[in-house]
């Protein structure tokens, strides 16, 4: 994995389990060790901003049935997010 792909940062609310996940993932390899969490409230507010767009329309479908299905509708939902935010051509 190429550096420029694993965070520097990862950006949670402050509820206790967040940091304790994020332990026990550095503890097991799957996470960086110099990876952090960061506790900032004005931070996550732009992250869910984001992404409450995102669970309204998960939400009307009821859900997935399979991560193939979950995977390729949130991607495309992505796709087009991008094309009219112009982020994309």
């Amino acid at each position: 994995m190429k550096r420029w792909q694993i965070p520097r940062y990862i950006n949670t609310d402050r509820a206790p389990t967040y940091g304790r996940a994020l332990s026990l993932l550095k503890q097991e390899g799957k996470c960086p060790q110099d990876v952090v969490q960061r506790q900032i409230k004005y931070r996550n507010n732009v992250i869910e901003c984001d992404h409450v767009k995102l669970k309204r329309i998960i939400s009307a479908t009821l859900g997935f049935k399979t991560m193939k299905t979950a995977y390729a509708t949130i991607k495309g939902i992505e796709v087009m997010r991008a094309l009219r935010k112009g982020q994309a051509e």
